[in-house]
């Protein structure tokens, strides 16, 4: 998989100060309250794992699994696979989300939740790529902002492949041209 990689843009290391700094953050904003991660499946698998080992209150998880893109493109509509089991309403929820785009996803998830009578939803992304931004949507914690690329690994995929990638790389273009 490696050979597959033009560049290493995020290190295991860089990875780890990420997560650390993000649940450090999320442990303070929410003091005195229970939030519920709700992650959104299949990216989110590591960067949640990771993130909530940094979290220092009470929370809950759940997850979606949400349908946007289909190879390289952003489909710009979203269709929900499997819906969050918990009662959102009344609750803080926090959307974990691996990458933020488009916006398009994470917009539709929020308002899914506004209307769900949650008390607050709140975004966080491991990955921000403002330049790619079709919808605008504020993301309260952001790991780290990359620039437009097709990036893989540690939960992201190119056609399920590479999410196993223990850093994220930007794959050579030859793979999906």
């Amino acid at each position: 998989m490696n050979k597959d990689i033009e560049k290493i843009l995020v290190t295991t290391e860089q990875l780890k100060d990420l997560t650390s700094r993000l649940g450090k953050q999320i442990s303070k904003d929410f003091q005195g309250k229970t939030p519920i991660f709700i992650g959104l499946l299949k990216g989110c698998n590591p960067f949640l794992s990771d993130l909530l080992k940094e979290v220092t209150i009470p929370c809950e998880v759940d997850y979606m699994k949400v349908s946007s893109y289909v190879g390289t493109e952003s489909k710009g509509s979203i269709t929900i696979i499997n819906d969050v089991t918990c009662n959102v309403k009344g609750r803080d929820i926090i959307i974990v989300d691996d990458i933020v785009d488009t916006g398009r996803t994470t917009a539709l998830i929020k308002n899914l939740f506004e209307q769900r009578d949650a008390k607050s939803v709140t975004l966080c992304c491991m990955l921000d790529k403002p330049e790619g931004r079709v919808v605008d949507i504020d993301v309260k914690y952001i790991g780290m902002v990359v620039p437009k690329a097709f990036v893989v690994g540690y939960g992201l995929d190119f056609n399920e492949l590479y999410r196993n990638l223990p850093y994220i790389g930007v794959l050579k273009k030859e793979l999906y041209e």
